[in-house]
């Protein structure tokens, strides 16, 4: 969107805080000025500094922590929109579009940057010599070997199932008496057994595997844990008919999604684990300092449950406490997907 004023720069929405928590003020100010409502994060992807002339003439240092927000409903109206201007851009003309080089460089930063080099398949000969651990003379009888089985592909339609499934997750907490967001989870559910199922009887079937076959065994089934844990949040919700969603809820569905997101940037970058090592390193540290942020908003989560809930109604609070558990397996399980690609990293760059 634009700033107000004839100038028009292109910006992100921001506003100064208030007395909420950072990413709701940043998630209001995103309705406010761009008309746009969602799931926000909690967790935020960075920050950049500008320089904003005040009123009295001086001009003053901000900083501004980024929140990634995954948007479920664009308004036909809101409150500035006769004030700016909206565009969608994509990552790449955003990051050129605004004028802070800290903040093009967290835009870019936000995309998966190497999937295209990630996505590239190299010749057989090239891919052994570089990742095989053999001595020279096994080295020329295993590039003898074909290499069979579509792994990748598979892993990488599992991520984008694991990514919608989260959308629709998003969407039933934000409405949990839309029965289309669960049948939607449900549905998708199903979708990555099949997936996973399929890898199990790949390996079984396959003589040489790209990675070990424990590893592969052992990532689509986090991976799977994932969308299972999903489905169990919204099995909770629809039997004890939950019509109201605490903001600690929706706090740690929205890290679900933003975790969703970086999963599906990591799991192609597998292709090539030795060119893409240091950026599967930043994005398995980001799931798992997301999962501790989550840790804690589960914990304020239960208190506030049991101090409002505890002694005057009882079963609410039980509710309540069943849904938070299957939301931290969710992100417990996000952690999980990325302790076996850290151990696929360790093992093959």
């Amino acid at each position: 969107m634009t700033t107000r004023g004839t100038r028009g720069r292109w910006v992100i929405p921001k506003g100064n805080t208030g007395a909420g928590p950072p990413h709701v003020n940043a998630a209001r100010e995103a309705e406010e000025e761009a008309g746009v409502r969602g799931a926000v994060c909690p967790h935020p992807l960075g920050s950049y500094r500008y320089r904003k002339r005040r009123p009295s003439g001086a001009s003053i240092l901000f900083d501004v922590d980024v929140f990634p927000l995954a948007v479920t409903d664009e308004l036909a109206t809101w409150k500035e929109q006769g004030e700016r201007e909206r565009r969608w851009f994509s990552l790449g003309d955003a990051a050129d579009a605004v004028e802070e080089e800290d903040l093009r460089h967290l835009i870019r930063s936000f995309a998966p940057t190497e999937f295209l080099a990630a996505t590239r398949r190299t010749g057989l000969f090239e891919t052994v010599v570089r990742k095989s651990r053999m001595d020279a003379m096994f080295g020329w009888f295993q590039r003898l070997l074909p290499k069979t089985g579509n792994f990748f592909e598979l892993f990488e339609a599992h991520a984008a199932i694991i990514l919608a499934a989260a959308d629709a997750t998003a969407r039933l907490l934000d409405d949990p008496r839309q029965h289309e967001h669960m049948r939607e989870i449900h549905e998708r559910e199903h979708d990555a057994d099949e997936v996973s199922r399929t890898v199990l009887q790949t390996v079984r079937k396959t003589f040489l595997t790209p990675f070990d076959r424990g590893a592969i065994a052992s990532l689509i089934g986090a991976m799977d844990d994932t969308v299972d844990e999903m489905q169990a949040t919204a099995s909770a919700i629809e039997l004890y008919e939950v019509e109201t969603i605490p903001q600690e809820m929706k706090d740690m569905v929205a890290i679900i999604v933003d975790a969703a997101r970086v999963t599906s940037e990591a799991i192609p970058l597998l292709r090539d684990v030795g060119r893409n090592a240091g950026r599967l390193h930043e994005l398995t540290e980001r799931l798992i300092r997301m999962e501790s942020h989550a840790d804690s908003i589960h914990a304020a989560g239960l208190k506030r449950a049991l101090r409002e809930h505890g002694a005057a109604n009882t079963l609410q609070f039980v509710v309540d406490r069943e849904v938070y558990k299957h939301l931290e397996r969710i992100t417990d399980a996000f952690e999980d997907v990325a302790d076996e690609i850290d151990g696929i990293v360790i093992e093959h760059a």
